[in-house]
């Protein structure tokens, strides 16, 4: 754990050590089956090819990932449910639990959202052993007691929190192509795929800075994106953006076993956001706002 104080004396002789000789970074995926850029792939046909087209340049170049399941999210039958969950495993994928129906823990009583927690396990219990948990919306307690009593469930469970560092509104770019595709309206769909690339390259370069200010160093980075349309269609040039920032993808226990993820973070409250914005908080260092997404973005994600 590193205190305000001693990143204050350690900051001079550490940023000397910023840059890694070699930069590494988790890719983790949200609310499988799908997220929220409906109306695209509804029926268990179509869900299964949105999950093989995502899952494709993971599979061809067996990229490590680890995938977080919402298993009531689409109300499939057990059987289709475990046949979607095999596609990730085969290619390589860990699988951990982010809740049955992706509820909010600030207005949800803790003994429902358990309730729902274990609910996901069971099912993931039929195709592997889940050991990661994921907060929907990244809400991990809106006070303390609610924070720390789903803290001992989770450790009585053997589940370890899948922090997020990397954190973006790919779900905001994401839900205004589904509408597009849906419509057809092609000239939509490649101006949010335009405006998106960059936006996700700002969003590793404000926290590859974030943390050298925070830790004196670059640290390994955890992603989140979710199951989407977008992104299994820009996946290629995601990846691409990756590599050519100097980023090797390593599987989310190898990241974690960073020291920088042991440190304190004392954060309760509504929001849901990085890691980074998390132990900056606890270490009482002034606050920093990620890039925001373009305008044009906003503003239509907001009419939807």
């Amino acid at each position: 754990m590193i205190r305000r104080r001693e990143f204050l004396l350690l900051a001079p002789a550490l940023g000397a050590l910023a840059k890694p000789t070699q930069r590494t970074v988790a890719i983790t995926i949200d609310d499988l089956p799908r997220g929220g850029d409906w109306p695209t792939a509804s029926t268990p046909t179509e869900l299964l090819k949105l999950n093989r087209d995502f899952l494709a340049p993971f599979r061809r170049s067996k990229i490590p990932l680890t995938g977080f399941v919402n298993a009531g999210r689409m109300d499939l039958a057990p059987p289709q449910l475990d046949q979607l969950l095999r596609l990730w495993l085969l290619a390589g994928a860990e699988l951990g639990n982010h809740t049955h129906t992706h509820p909010d823990l600030n207005n949800t009583p803790l003994e429902t959202y358990v309730a729902d927690i274990v609910r996901c396990h069971q099912a993931l219990a039929r195709v592997t052993k889940p050991r990661y948990f994921r907060h929907p919306f990244l809400h991990a307690g809106p006070d303390e007691a609610k924070r720390q009593g789903l803290e001992r469930f989770l450790a009585g469970q053997g589940y370890r929190v899948a922090p997020v560092t990397l954190d973006n509104s790919d779900y905001m770019f994401a839900a205004l192509y589904g509408h597009a595709a849906a419509k057809h309206d092609q000239a939509a769909a490649s101006q949010i795929r335009a405006a998106y690339l960059p936006y996700l390259d700002s969003i590793f370069a404000f926290f590859e800075e974030r943390s050298v200010e925070v830790f004196g160093r670059e640290i390994p980075q955890i992603l989140l994106l979710h199951v989407s349309l977008l992104n299994a269609h820009a996946l290629p040039e995601i990846l691409a953006m990756i590599e050519r920032r100097g980023y090797r993808i390593d599987p989310l226990e190898a990241v974690l076993a960073d020291p920088v993820y042991q440190s304190r973070d004392a954060y309760y409250g509504p929001s849901g956001f990085s890691w980074i914005h998390r132990w900056s908080r606890t270490m009482g260092l002034p606050n920093r706002g990620e890039p925001a997404e373009p305008e044009f973005i906003r503003t239509a994600f907001e009419r939807l």
